[in-house]
């Protein structure tokens, strides 16, 4: 038998299992309890799960380890021995003919700063779980289910530093993003950046509604595909419970399309047993697997949590801005050296409103400590900002505390020829996924000549693939010099640009303003250089996006270079161009971004509609503050201001402006100003909001859903009682009487416990209380609730938030 990375290069499709958890349901597992745990006192009907795949002819079968992390067992097991147990007991099933798979689902928190948890954390968490089910015999590791890229890339860190073993990861998405507002693509070039070595998708939907999930993946899909459907959607029968109707038959004609689009491997997930697998097996038998070549030509991809970026081949030039750099600017340099970051994030607004892609981020002044302002930074830019990052600095140790903090793949810049750098900086930009730009300098002579140079790339090139670093995370410098001192200087950088584009197939940056240092008119130097190196091939240049006259000229030479279809991005950032009046700064289509707050002089009212709407959670008190000294009451203050500006933040959400991390910052921020408000609010004895109790289903110990309806209920004036996961009917009832509720919602996340919201609504019934039931979970359907008499459901906090307003009566 192969090791499973010779399989995935074989020609032969691979069959996975499918579902576990109705299976064992089916066979005794209690409703509410742990299958891991279950697990260790019930191996062999675990393992009799196991064999009935095996006969079905899986060729992987999947632990029963999805919760396995110490998050979800919560010190009720030895973590690292309970996967180690389970691994070996799907390895004695499997022998020597089949590939054991280790289970690792996510583990319910958010990373910080939409959560508690760091990084580090996470990372631990999943390393002693890899661990044990490395220990156990597993050939391969399989992150399943994971809803958010910043936890979906602690899996793969960890796993590298926990074993050898090939990793798979399948995402799972609600339409075409996942909950934190990553798209399809994105996450496929994320995750390729950190070298996985199976990508896909799984559960959240059946065959037919995956099917756009999967061609949306496909333009930049480089490694092996996975995808495992549902065998259909969720359901309830005549008696209340959850079935999923797509038969076996049904459900493999739908799921073998999945290897008509290119995917290596298929199988099963909510609603799928062994019936479903031996008629999809049946379906690829005889049947050769090719690997599709993408459609994308993308060298290198940057990206944030919710955009990529992407770099070389036809796609445009992009302009990295700089401003968020102390060198010459007094006002930032003091600001960082207090520690303070209001100036950057007026600047990267800026640039943001500019249409800039990537912001490069430098915090490099004296006095300032990199390896904490810079991580710092990150951090705060990555939750108010859709765009990727540059991570710029000297410094290792800062750049390797940025990485640590940033969900996506930003870029670092930069790696030189400077003895140690390369050993150090690349094994750790792989690590991470993060591209990095080659820098090709050596010693202390600055090569001029471009052969010179390309002598640098090549070797420094090189070393980058000897040491195991891929090259789609190259991109190269080509080092504009200034041509005051060099008249030569422009030609030479183009022939770099030129080598680098059509023989290493690399894709090239450089500080465009360097080129005219010294001479006047500089813009005009540049914008025309700008437009000679995106015509040798320029994929990006570290600039001022707020340059009108940059802008003209890279729009224009994106057309003339048939990188611009239809000259659909120039008709609509310069239809209203004349010589005489520029056009206005572009907003390049992006979705809005949450950014500084406003601290302008003003309507001190408005001024806090907009921090709410911005995120501006550090300057909320003091904002809330300047409104009272202006002589608004506190109550003006939550209706006039606070509570406008939340509900225009849900409107964001819902057309899709914002994501979920914004929605949660902007949350907080409103958090922040009612804690300031609360003791003037109370003072004036005004009305309190309705009551309303929120609790996860007795069986569920889901509870992130809820926890953000909660604070949104919150930010809308409710008194929210959170009863917390896993809460019995009796006891919501209970509550909801005793402080006079006026509405009950409840959260479940897993098809097996939904079926409990029934239990409320019917000791509401019993006890005669006219309490109306609202619904909402991944799984929960309006269906369902009109099938159970809830009064309605929702699909997420923004639309919780208005029918709980509508159920209360005090929906405006």
């Amino acid at each position: 038998m192969p090791d499973f990375r010779g399989a995935l290069r074989g020609a032969d499709f691979l069959l996975f299992d499918g579902g576990y958890g109705t299976l064992l349901q089916s066979r005794g597992l209690p409703p509410g309890l742990s299958p891991e745990l279950w697990g260790l006192k019930a191996p062999e009907v675990v393992a009799g799960v196991h064999r009935e795949y095996v006969a079905a002819g899986a060729r992987v079968l999947t632990t029963n380890t999805f919760g396995g992390s110490r998050f979800k067992l919560a010190g009720a097991a030895d973590v690292r021995s309970l996967n180690r147990e389970m691994a070996a007991l799907a390895r004695s099933v499997a022998g020597d003919s089949v590939f054991v798979a280790g289970s690792v689902g996510p583990t319910g928190h958010f990373i910080e700063p939409l959560g508690e948890v760091t990084f580090r954390e996470m990372v631990a968490a999943f390393r002693e779980q890899i661990q044990g089910l490395a220990e156990g015999g597993a050939d391969l590791i399989l992150g399943e289910t994971h809803f958010d890229l910043a936890e979906a890339r602690a899996l793969i860190i960890a796993a590298r530093e926990a074993c050898s073993l090939p990793v798979a990861l399948t995402m799972t998405f609600e339409g075409l993003a996942t909950l934190t507002g990553s798209d399809p693509l994105l996450c496929v070039d994320a995750l390729q950046n950190m070298g996985v070595d199976l990508l896909g998708t799984n559960c959240s939907a059946g065959p037919e509604q995956m099917v756009d999930t999967v061609r949306t993946m496909l333009p930049r899909l480089s490694v092996p595909l996975l995808v495992q459907p549902n065998a259909g959607l969720p359901e309830l029968d005549d008696d209340g419970k959850t079935v999923f109707r797509l038969a076996p038959e049904a459900f493999a004609e739908q799921a073998a399309r999945f290897a008509d689009l290119g995917a290596k491997a298929v199988g099963g997930c909510c609603g799928t047993t062994p019936e479903h697998i031996r008629a999809l097996g049946g379906r690829l038998s005889g049947r050769s697997w090719s690997r599709p070549k993408p459609t994308d030509d993308a060298w290198t991809v940057v990206t944030s949590r919710a955009r990529s970026v992407a770099l070389g081949g036809s796609h445009p030039c992009a302009v990295i801005g700089e401003r968020i750099n102390p060198t010459g600017k007094k006002v930032l340099t003091a600001e960082l050296q207090a520690g303070r970051l209001d100036e950057a994030l007026r600047l990267a607004t800026e640039q943001v409103e500019a249409g800039a892609p990537i912001l490069d981020v430098n915090v490099g002044a004296p006095l300032v400590r990199e390896a904490e302002l810079l991580p710092t930074l990150v951090r705060t830019l990555a939750a108010r900002l859709p765009l990727p990052l540059s991570l710029d600095s000297s410094d290792p140790a800062a750049v390797e505390e940025a990485l640590w903090a940033y969900p996506g793949s930003p870029l670092v810049n930069s790696v030189s020829g400077e003895p140690g750098r390369m050993e150090t900086l690349g094994p750790l930009c792989a690590k991470f996924g993060a591209p990095f730009i080659l820098l090709p300098l050596e010693g202390k002579k600055l090569p001029v000549t471009a052969a010179e140079r390309i002598a640098v790339i090549e070797k420094l090139l090189a070393q980058a693939l000897s040491l195991g670093i891929p090259k789609r995370l190259v991109v190269v410098d080509a080092l504009a010099l200034t041509v005051s001192s060099k008249p030569e200087a422009a030609k030479h950088c183009l022939a770099v640009i030129r080598h680098c584009s059509e023989v290493l197939g690399l894709p090239t940056t450089l500080g465009l303003s360097n080129i005219s240092f010294g001479l006047p008119a500089r813009e005009l130097l540049n914008s025309t250089f700008l437009a000679m190196a995106a015509a040798a091939g320029l994929s990006s240049c570290i600039a001022n996006p707020s340059s009108a006259r940059l802008r003209e000229s890279l729009g224009a030479a994106e057309v003339l270079l048939d990188r611009d279809p239809q000259a659909g991005r120039y008709i609509r950032d310069f239809s209203g161009w004349t010589p005489a009046a520029p056009q206005t700064v572009p907003t390049g289509g992006a979705a809005t971004p949450q950014a500084a707050p406003d601290t302008a002089p003003g309507d001190p009212l408005t001024t806090l509609r907009r921090a709410v709407i911005s995120g501006g959670k550090d300057a909320i008190v003091s904002l809330c503050q300047k409104a009272l000294d202006a002589g608004h009451p506190a109550f003006a203050v939550v209706n006039e201001a606070l509570i406008p500006g939340i509900m225009e933040v849900g409107e964001k959400y819902e057309r899709k402006e914002y994501f979920l991390p914004q929605l949660l910052l902007s949350a907080e921020t409103m958090q922040t100003a009612f804690a300031h408000l609360r003791p003037l609010l109370e003072e004036d004895g005004g009305p309190k909001g309705p009551v309303v109790i929120m609790a996860t289903v007795e069986g569920d110990i889901h509870d992130i859903g809820k926890n953000i309806v909660c604070l949104m209920l919150k930010n809308h004036g409710f008194v929210v009682h959170d009863l917390g996961k896993d809460v019995p009917a009796e006891r919501i009832v209970d509550e909801a009487q005793a402080s006079g509720a006026k509405v009950i919602g409840l959260s479940a996340l897993m098809t097996t416990t939904m079926v409990r919201m029934e239990d409320t609504i019917r000791l509401l019934a019993e006890r005669g209380l006219e309490i109306p039931v609202m619904i909402g979970g991944a799984v929960v359907t309006e269906h369902f609730a009109q099938a159970i008499g809830a009064a309605g459901h929702s699909t997420d906090a923004v639309s919780a938030v208005r029918l709980a307003k509508r159920l209360a009566g005090t929906l405006q």
